[in-house]
């Protein structure tokens, strides 16, 4: 059985799509772009600010479906410059206390409003 999950600390959907869906364990967190949720704007900045927004966004998310940055196993990063992978990278390593989550990360030719960094995690307790 799935449960959409959403919350007003984090950016509403900008398509046909849910925040997040929860299906038993599993908890599938949609790409979050660096928007500032009470705006709908991007943070000031560049990548390394749209990437600290992206994962406030998300943790906004696990929050409201409880679970933490720790429960995290998969993130998927998407730039939108592979040469803003180092700048990016050094904000995820920051957001994670120890493991890492397994990740893939490449870059795309656009990504939604012309952002710098998209980032989608999958979590389980």
């Amino acid at each position: 059985m799935k449960k959409v999950i959403a919350t007003t600390n984090a950016p509403a959907a900008i398509g046909p799509y849910s925040q997040a869906i929860q299906t038993g364990n599993l908890l599938f967190v949609s790409g979050q772009l660096g928007f500032d949720p009470a705006t709908g704007d991007f943070v000031a900045g560049g990548v390394q600010e749209q990437t600290a927004q992206a994962f406030k966004n998300i943790k906004a998310i696990l929050t409201e479906a409880g679970y933490e940055m720790s429960d995290i196993v998969k993130t998927t990063v998407l730039l939108a410059d592979m040469a803003d992978f180092t700048a990016m990278n050094e904000v995820y390593a920051a957001q994670f206390d120890s493991d890492f989550p397994a990740r893939a990360a490449f870059a795309v030719k656009t990504l939604p409003r012309n952002a710098m960094v998209e980032i989608e995690v999958i979590a389980s307790k």
